[in-house]
């Protein structure tokens, strides 16, 4: 059971973070202060630190100093209700994993920590075939499904780059788990990279490493993504948001299969498989000129498209079924089903997040859920007034509650409606939507959440 160190001098935070942690696997244990965060570094050997930036005599950077140097290699996830994007930089410069904002959302943090266990070059073993480990992908039986699942048996065997292609929120990432689990590779790590959480001017010592003092805040050498992949996979997720420098790098390391760390003039050998996704048109990049034409020939190899949830409508009990079954045992409740008018709106409705969205939404209602089947009240509006266009007009203004016509409401709606379009627009790639809006993502997530809008 991996242990986990929670420094934050907010008791009840610790507590719900602590008790949340506990039941999704992990041992973890609190302190209120650095002075007791100090200590249990040495007896509690954390795998992995949560800490906040502002602690009492001391912040969250000084102990991250401090594990950097006494438990070389535990990953640090900073947070904080100050979103000072300066700090965070800061923060990722001197070695920290991640940089998370206040109030946490349950799900985004379970999924930093196991993002940031797997980044190490200790890197644990594959995961098993099993609906824990694969999350929220599993086979489909339609047509769509049937097609992917072909091509990720032809291809796994082999040592071909792959390139896959579909909306966020599909599964991409749990296609490029299977075609490793069923690879020669599938007792090797397997590396998964976000590109679009990458920070421009860190992108480099991620993925390659670097030296000691080679940039201001390099305090100690630190192996790269490619190292910690070496005789495994690397899943380079949302690459067309990599700079055109660090294109030239990847370029070089997957041709030469050899990398060099930031400040380093020895070239590392390194034996990885490269599987990329995006939800972009990298063609179409290409032509902008945004994307290297060489750089795509090598990471498309083999190409498959995963479709979305309202092309393969087949699919969707089985889906239910599935994030049913996994929300009951998470959440230790007994929901049997859904009522007919929840199929009714699911059926209806587009899903623009795709599985990772009817995850979320078949989670949270299965938490709301009093009686034995999901029903409508549990449901967030966006499903509902989707399924009231479908109805006539007068069944539907009778239905639906009368809008606030205040100022104050007219420019929420308006808001979130720019929200949502700004992320139907670049596809729900939330690093491209918070650029167009001129926010930070943490701003964006907020605001998100804020407005009932899924994370997807």
């Amino acid at each position: 059971m991996r242990k986990v160190l929670i420094v934050d001098d907010d008791v009840t935070f610790c507590l719900m973070l602590e008790t949340f942690l506990g039941k999704n696997g992990y041992e973890p244990k609190q302190a209120y202060s650095f002075a007791e965060g100090r200590k249990l570094l040495s007896t509690f050997k954390p795998d992995i630190v949560l800490t906040d930036l502002r602690l009492p005599e001391h912040d969250g950077l000084e102990l991250l100093q401090l594990v950097i140097r006494e438990l070389p290699g535990v990953p640090v996830i900073l947070m904080t209700s100050y979103g000072d994007i300066r700090t965070a930089v800061k923060a990722m410069k001197m070695g920290a994993f991640e940089y998370v904002a206040k109030p946490v959302n349950p799900d985004e943090i379970l999924s930093t920590i196991s993002r940031a266990l797997h980044k190490t070059p200790e890197v644990s073993p594959a995961p098993s075939d099993s609906p824990q480990d694969t999350g929220f992908y599993i086979e489909g039986s339609s047509n769509n499904a049937l097609k992917l699942h072909e091509y990720i048996t032809l291809v796994a065997p082999t040592n071909m780059s792959v390139l896959i292609t579909g909306e966020s929120g599909t599964g991409k990432e749990f296609v490029a788990r299977k075609i490793h689990l069923n690879s020669e590779r599938s007792q090797k790590p397997f590396v998964a990279i976000d590109c679009g959480a990458l920070p421009r001017d860190l992108a480099g010592s991620e993925l390659f490493g670097h030296l000691k003092g080679s940039f201001t805040g390099a305090f100690a050498d630190k192996a790269g993504q490619f190292e910690a992949a070496n005789t495994g996979t690397i899943f380079l997720d949302e690459i067309g948001n990599l700079t055109y420098e660090i294109q030239v790098q990847l370029l070089r390391a997957i041709q030469e299969r050899k990398i060099r760390r930031i400040g380093s003039t020895v070239e590392i050998p390194i034996d990885v498989r490269i599987i990329c996704a995006t939800n972009d048109d990298l063609k179409q990049a290409v032509a902008r000129g945004d994307f290297r034409e060489d750089l795509y020939h090598r990471i498309n190899e083999f190409a498959m498209h995963v479709a979305p949830l309202r092309e393969r409508p087949e699919d969707l009990d089985l889906f239910i079924s599935h994030f049913l079954t996994q929300a009951n045992a998470e959440l230790k409740r007994n929901i049997t089903g859904l009522s007919p008018e929840v199929l009714q709106i699911f059926s209806q409705y587009s899903w623009p997040g795709n599985l990772r969205e009817l995850r979320n939404i078949v989670k949270r209602s299965v938490l709301l859920t009093h009686g034995s089947s999901i029903t409508r009240d549990t449901l967030p509006t966006e499903l509902i007034e989707e399924s009231l266009a479908e109805k006539p007009a007068g069944q539907a203004v009778a239905d639906h509650p009368p809008h606030d016509n205040s100022l104050k409401e007219s420019s929420r709606r308006s808001e979130r409606d720019l929200i949502i379009a700004t992320l139907e627009k670049v596809r729900f790639n939330k690093t491209k939507a918070a650029r167009l809006l001129n926010v930070d993502r943490k701003t964006l997530y907020n605001k998100m959440k804020q407005y009932g809008i899924p994370l997807q």
